[in-house]
């Protein structure tokens, strides 16, 4: 399987210059093939293949004044930025014929040497790890890396990135086998929330950190300061480098602590049952800011693929199941119920049920019945099919689809105050 390594850089001053320019000569080669293919879509003619823009856009632009500046930087950096738009429209054609899952794809837009995130990519022959820990990339140099852990495989490509904070990043693509862990007895169902950000099935509830939350105060006094700063200055610049900062800062706890508790989960649990949340629709309410800090796709999907590295079971419950409706000791449907209702008494068999530890033990009910069906699509408690999708490699290169409905994997052998259930609730 292929996973993705981040480690932060730390290149010197004619470091960032020579990355600098590479990211320009990137954005430059893709803006005019972008250009290229728009105008010969717009006078009719056909679709101007990746062979003739290298030798147009690559190759001949090199040899001419206006654009003799790109033989400056690594021919790979400028393949690769061919190769990522060719990817681009490949999900966009296949988006509007249905062959891709997901939510509709865009055409390729227009790059910005202005945009928070620029970045490059090289193959293996244009970079080598040194001796002397640090990272040789093609016209740029040996870089400074530090190394959190070892690599357990020797990478195929890098991605160098800089973010809207000014930071460096490497990213190794590497093929690695799956750690499969010793087999336990436990499974788990999730029930995502807001106030409490997970309760599992067993009882045990995971308190919702609430990092954006918690870090609201600085950055309304950073903001106020950044908007005070007239556009176009130096000053300005520093002011909107600072918010970046902390909203860097809150990205990092946030996805540091995403790795610890699915890490945890997945290392208890032989099988994770999760239900797959409407998190783009809940995004649209007034709860948006909440459901952002709680990062809920972002967990799950660590959740799906330490699922397939460590050779456990996952499985995503339909949005549409009932899980707060359905009485978990009996199964009776007992209706929905208002979000203020966190306990009630089912009619059938009397038992009371705190809402959120019920809707997980039916999600895990639920999750079971799913993994035992296959893969073949099986009615949930509203009668509706549940389709189950193939799992996708995690964190594949540049351009691959992310598939965000996967339903089961398993490969054998590593504000505040409300709380809100989605699905049917």
């Amino acid at each position: 399987m292929q996973l993705r390594y981040n480690y932060r850089a730390y290149p010197d001053a004619a470091q960032c210059r020579a990355l600098a320019k590479a990211f320009g000569c990137a954005r430059v080669v893709w803006n005019d093939c972008l250009r290229d293919r728009r105008e010969a879509h717009a006078a009719g003619l056909p679709y101007v293949t990746s062979a003739e823009l290298s030798r147009l856009r690559i190759t001949q632009a090199k040899r001419t004044g206006e654009r003799a500046w790109l033989a400056e930087v690594s021919a790979v950096v400028l393949q690769q930025s061919l190769r990522d738009l060719d990817a681009a429209y490949k999900n966009f054609f296949d988006s509007l014929k249905g062959k891709r899952s997901g939510r509709k794809v865009g055409p390729p837009r227009y790059k910005s040497k202005k945009d928070t995130r620029q970045s490059i990519r090289f193959t293996g022959s244009a970079f080598s790890l040194s001796g002397d820990d640090r990272v040789y990339v093609a016209k740029v140099g040996h870089l400074k890396v530090r190394w959190s852990r070892r690599l357990p495989a020797a990478p195929t490509s890098v991605t160098v990135t800089r973010d809207g904070a000014g930071r460096y990043f490497l990213s190794f693509v590497v093929e690695t086998e799956p750690d499969i862990l010793p087999e336990v007895e436990a499974e788990a169902g999730i029930d995502l929330g807001l106030s409490v950000f997970a309760v599992l099935s067993d009882g045990s509830r995971i308190a919702s950190p609430r990092f954006l939350r918690r870090a609201e105060k600085k950055l309304k006094r950073l903001q106020r300061e950044l908007s005070r700063k007239a556009k176009g200055s130096k000053n300005r610049a520093k002011a909107r480098s600072k918010v970046a900062r902390q909203h860097a800062r809150v990205a990092d706890r946030r996805r540091d602590w995403h790795h610890k508790a699915s890490t945890r989960i997945i290392r208890e649990n032989q099988a994770v049952y999760v239900e797959d949340l409407a998190v783009s629709g809940l995004a649209r309410t007034r709860l948006a800011k909440s459901v952002h800090d709680a990062g809920w796709s972002s967990f799950t999907g660590m959740l799906e693929y330490k699922a397939a590295k460590h050779g456990r079971t996952f499985a995503r419950v339909d949005r549409a199941f009932p899980s707060s409706q359905v009485c978990s000791a009996c199964g009776v449907r007992d209706g929905p119920k208002p979000l203020h209702v966190r306990e009630w008494m089912c009619g059938a068999c009397g038992i009371v049920h705190e809402r959120d530890h019920n809707a997980a033990r039916n999600v895990l009910v639920e999750g079971r019945r799913i993994v035992a069906a296959g893969r073949a699509e099986t009615p949930n408690a509203c009668g509706a099919p549940v389709r189950r999708a193939h799992v996708p490699a995690q964190r594949r290169e540049a351009g691959s689809p992310r598939k965000g409905h996967t339903a089961q994997t398993g490969i054998p052998e590593p504000q505040a105050g409300e709380h809100v259930n989605v699905g049917g609730r």
